[in-house]
């Protein structure tokens, strides 16, 4: 199947998802008949361009590496006129693209703009996928209510885990599975952070370390007050343990209050620290949190170094079961809309068969 698609935003995500596609073209008609072609890209700093006929995927990232605004495309070919300068909104609205990838720079607080494109393109027929934490952590019902009433796709493999695949292991190959807890290492700078200060560097200095890396923000508050993580916890909780909860339900504490001589204890104990963010079911209800924990070494997440991360699910049938991956990242992100977009492709093939 064809699949027209509108990227809203095109910083490294976006990039990095038409670098896949170009590199997979063959393959993924091939093995999953799968065929696209980008037709809109709006992003609110490299401008706006439209072609009905499909857009030169090369061009648009030759044009975003040397510079230049996408408004200096220039057409090769194509049948219809391209559109120039159209906002978000004017795009997902005008376009004739299938599936909205939502990757626009968004405010976690009010979901805002990613909240607007998601509904936008809900009423317009047009699919989601996304990577965007904003809609899925504070309005999930709602956006997964409106794709339903319209007839679309809601899919947010991206959020959580980049593109280690934790939501679609929890649909798919454990569907059948009761998970009565979700648990791991959410968050790569923190786990960075005292990984590094477990081999003897002080916080302040790997601090510094992490934002000269781009691991963190030059207000790191989102990562290690345990924002970023607590976000991720709301999601599993509402998508994989049924819950309706918001960051009111959820008990969140960061890693700046984690000491040298706490480091040291934990050796002692043959343990180390990690910021785990945890959901747990019990008796129809649900507990949330992001904490600092010692965790033993014979545990699987002790093992987790670096800005990796990794998830345990406690499940009823096959006990506990945990993915290890990378959490962040040009291509894994890319990777994550990539798998969204084969998710809508087979269940369109499903509803035709």
């Amino acid at each position: 199947m064809k699949y027209k698609l509108a990227l809203i935003g095109f910083g490294t995500v976006g990039q990095g998802l038409c670098e896949i596609l170009i590199n997979k073209k063959t393959e993924l008609k091939e093995n999953h008949d799968l065929d696209w072609e980008v037709v809109a890209v709006s992003d609110l700093l490299k401008g706006s361009v439209y072609c009905p006929d499909g857009l030169n995927v090369n061009q648009l990232l030759d044009l975003v590496k040397s510079g230049t605004s996408l408004e200096e495309y220039k057409p090769k070919g194509e049948k219809a006129p391209c559109e120039f300068g159209w906002d978000a909104v004017t795009t997902i609205q005008n376009s004739n693209a299938d599936i909205v990838c939502e990757l626009s720079y968004t405010d976690v607080k009010t979901a805002e703009p990613a909240l607007t494109h998601c509904k936008t393109s809900f009423k317009n027929g047009k699919h989601v996928v996304t990577s965007n934490k904003g809609p899925a952590t504070i309005k999930y019902s709602e956006m997964k209510q409106s794709a339903e009433k319209y007839g679309v796709q809601f899919f947010i493999e991206g959020t959580v885990m980049s593109g280690t695949p934790v939501l679609n292991l929890a649909k798919g190959p454990l569907a059948g599975c009761s998970i009565s807890a979700v648990s791991g290492i959410l968050n790569g700078t923190t786990n960075y952070i005292l990984t590094e200060m477990e081999a003897g560097k002080s916080y302040e200095d790997v601090l510094k370390t992490t934002q000269e890396l781009g691991y963190a923000e030059a207000d790191p508050a989102g990562d290690v007050e345990g924002y970023d993580a607590m976000a991720k916890v709301i999601i599993l909780a509402n998508v994989v343990m049924g819950a309706d909860i918001s960051a009111e339900n959820v008990d969140r504490e960061g890693i700046t209050g984690i000491t040298p001589e706490m480091i040291n204890d934990a050796k002692q104990k043959n343990a180390r620290w990690k910021l785990i963010g945890s959901v747990e079911k019990s008796n129809g209800k649900i507990a949330a949190s992001v904490k600092p924990k010692m965790i033993p070494m014979d545990h699987p997440l002790a093992g987790v170094m670096g800005s990796t991360n990794a998830l345990t699910f406690a499940t009823d049938l096959l006990g506990d079961v945990t993915i290890v991956g990378a959490g962040a990242g040009k291509t894994e992100t890319g990777f994550s809309i990539l798998s969204d977009i084969l998710s809508i492709n087979n269940l369109q093939k499903r509803n035709e068969s």
